[in-house]
């Protein structure tokens, strides 16, 4: 293939990933479809609205038909969130929780012993975490004092399988769609469903991927906000719970096919256990490290309310950031005011953001993320927004 061809095809591939990523943020949320939630969210109800926070996606479909191993289909792509904005090269108190651990995020040691990371965190594919690492790597140069350099040689990567509409053992993903991602983030709304690092995951039996919520919390005179953002690549649908409804019980069809036949469903056998849920936490609630991981904890009671028992095989993680905990390099954190572990109004009112936006990111993922068929002809539907506003509309038409 020639140069010029090459350049090409890379463009190309990337072009998608932004027409996906328009649409993806064109199309209904959750509350369009009438799904109650409780709990305030901010303006973009996002993680971008935790001020500083920027996203971004970059996403690879290509190729139809067998799966052939370094030759595609490719359905994949990485996901990019700067806790402080491409701009900065300071850190970020945080803290991380292990829902269940068969699952890889790199840096998460430096976590664990300091209570902090620096540099963007990126979600995307198990086979392309080597890729991503080094790319986030390359990246910095350029981007971070050489003298600083060192701070960056432990990128924060996570990963959920795409293996089921994905060629894993390609390379469908390059350093240029990580560069893409990275550069490319902002503010602002925020593109869910069948993009980024998300492209090719199941959630719950139906096509699953990225999704965000955020919530506004108050005690006393104290405001914050908690944003969350999710990779869904996780649960069965006899498990799957909106606003509390057995949703199994109530939606028809849409199981996954094969050249046309159903794959899974009553008649056809379990769904597979690999399974694997990630969850980024932002707020500017000045917290410690220490809180932070209480933070992260909480996410597993939002996964809870969605019905998702985080099943043996199913690497289910969460990390938690705060932007007014700022660690810059070489010098002492930046922090404004200090939260007391006693203080239990504040610490409850930061709980519940985590746990309400836990939960409606992940529906939100769900009603984003559109029918895709990927590798080997395996079709994953969208969960069916006709049936799903109608079963919202029955048990809460109340409201």
């Amino acid at each position: 293939m020639t140069l010029a061809r090459t350049k090409w095809s890379a463009a190309l591939v990337l072009l998608v990933g932004l027409l996906v990523s328009a649409a993806a943020m064109a199309g209904p949320r959750a509350r369009d479809l009438g799904v109650p939630f409780d709990g305030t969210p901010g303006a973009l109800n996002a993680i971008t609205d935790v001020a500083g926070v920027e996203v971004g996606h970059a996403t690879v479909i290509s190729g139809d038909g067998p799966l052939v191993i370094g030759k595609g289909p490719y359905r994949t792509g990485v996901t990019i969130i700067h806790p402080l904005g491409k701009g900065s090269i300071d850190g970020v108190a945080a803290g991380r929780a292990v829902i269940n651990g068969t699952g890889e995020w790199t840096g998460m040691h430096l976590v664990d012993e300091i209570g902090s990371f620096l540099g963007p965190v990126a979600l995307t594919g198990s086979g392309n975490v080597g890729l991503v690492h080094q790319s986030l790597m390359d990246w910095s140069i350029g981007k971070v004092p050489e003298e600083a350099l060192f701070s960056r040689v432990l990128p924060v990567v996570a990963e959920t399988l795409d293996s089921r509409l994905n060629d894993v053992f390609g390379h469908g993903l390059t350093r240029e769609h990580v560069f893409a991602a990275l550069d490319g983030a902002k503010g602002g709304p925020v593109a869910e469903g069948n993009v980024g690092g998300g492209t090719g995951m199941i959630a719950y039996t139906f096509k699953g991927g990225i999704g965000t919520s955020s919530r506004i919390v108050s005690a006393g005179d104290k405001r914050y906000t908690v944003g969350v953002l999710v990779q869904a690549n996780h649960g069965s649908r006899e498990d799957l719970r909106i606003a509390g409804v057995p949703i199994s019980k109530e939606i028809k069809g849409a199981w996954p096919e094969i050249n046309g036949i159903a794959a899974l469903g009553p008649d056809a056998g379990k769904p597979q256990d690999k399974n694997s849920l990630l969850i980024v936490i932002a707020t500017d609630a000045p917290l410690m490290p220490h809180q932070l991981e209480r933070l992260a904890r909480r996410a597993a009671l939002g996964v809870g309310r969605n019905g998702s028992t985080a099943g043996a095989l199913s690497g289910e993680l969460a990390l938690a950031f705060s932007t007014s905990h700022v660690i810059p390099l070489g010098q002492a954190p930046r922090l404004p005011a200090l939260i007391n572990d006693t203080d239990s109004a504040t610490m409850n009112a930061l709980f519940s953001g985590v746990v309400q936006a836990t939960e409606e990111a992940l529906v939100n993922q769900l009603v984003a993320s559109e029918t895709m068929t990927g590798a080997n002809n395996v079709k994953v539907y969208g969960i069916p927004h006709d049936q799903l506003q109608r079963i919202m509309k029955a048990r809460f038409q109340r409201r």
